[in-house]
């Protein structure tokens, strides 16, 4: 089920989507919470669950990584011996939440053993998306300056492109940090973002087309060497964002990266995340082979 469900996928990616040029509404192509009928009772939930495990897990909160206000992460330890770093980018189109609302989902990487990082960044309109790139390069290198071993990325959404950025030709990360990393899992990751310069919340993230174009890991050549790229979305998620997450794989394949596409049987853009929480869920099952 799961190996047809890729190549659909990828048929979809190839042939652009089942919408394809036939999108009129593209508010509505890529609106995920106005698709969800029950989309604010997880935002209201989010920062509740993350305090709640805050309060049980052994962390150290608000590591600056930078002089900005916002450059700040938290990184959580397991109790059993170190398997490497794992680093979680959140989404919210650039322009919304930050760390605080995630904490619950380190759940699933520190019962395989994993430290887990997770930073937030700053905002849009504050920062240009390119900046924000940088930034996320500058997290993953001082939370490697706390933890050693292999490196793990992982992002949701905006925090999926973000991700994926870092392993591009132009990545402004240090030759030692990008050889630690070994793996890079894009949740539901928007790839191209020429479409998101069509939005009406562009207006807020200000992408230009000739951003869109550097700043799309889609139009970039993958840089690292063994590294893999999976990427995964919710069956249940609006076709535009199963056709981005197709895409890169499909893409990144053709350039000769190790890449994977799944799907999460009957998740959307807001329940999808929550895999992560499960030792034995798809997206840990990914990082059990990272090692």
């Amino acid at each position: 089920m799961a190996k047809l469900l890729m190549i659909n996928a990828i048929i979809q990616a190839n042939r652009g989507s089942d919408m394809g040029d036939k999108i009129k509404d593209w508010d509505k192509a890529y609106g995920n919470a106005a698709s969800i009928s029950d989309a604010q009772s997880y935002i209201d939930k989010w920062p509740e669950e993350a305090r709640a495990f805050r309060d049980k897990i052994d962390c150290q909160l608000y590591i600056s990584y930078g002089d900005a206000e916002r450059q700040k992460l938290d990184l959580f330890h397991p109790d059993t011996p170190s398997k490497g770093l794992f680093v979680f980018v959140h989404g919210g189109y650039w322009y919304r939440f930050d760390k605080s609302y995630w904490s619950q989902l380190a759940a699933g990487p520190l019962a395989l053993g994993w430290h887990v990082a997770m930073p937030s960044y700053t905002l849009t309109p504050e920062a240009r998306v390119s900046e924000i790139t940088v930034e996320i390069g500058m997290a993953i290198s001082k939370a490697a300056e706390h933890i050693e071993g292999p490196i793990v990325l992982a992002g949701h959404s905006a925090g999926g492109h973000l991700v994926t950025r870092q392993v591009c030709s132009d990545t402004s990360l240090s030759p030692d940090r990008l050889e630690r990393i070994v793996r890079i899992v894009s949740i539901s990751g928007v790839h191209d973002l020429r479409p998101i310069t069509r939005l009406e919340i562009n207006q807020t993230i200000g992408i230009d087309h000739d951003e869109a174009l550097r700043e799309s890991p889609a139009l970039q050549e993958p840089v690292a060497d063994g590294v893999q790229v999976d990427c995964v979305v919710g069956g249940a998620e609006l076709p535009e964002f199963r056709r981005q997450n197709a895409l890169l794989a499909n893409v990144w394949k053709g350039l000769g990266a190790a890449t994977s596409c799944h799907e999460i049987e009957g998740t959307h853009h807001f329940n999808v995340i929550e895999d992560m929480q499960n030792p034995n869920g798809l997206i840990c099952g990914l990082l059990k082979a990272a090692t």
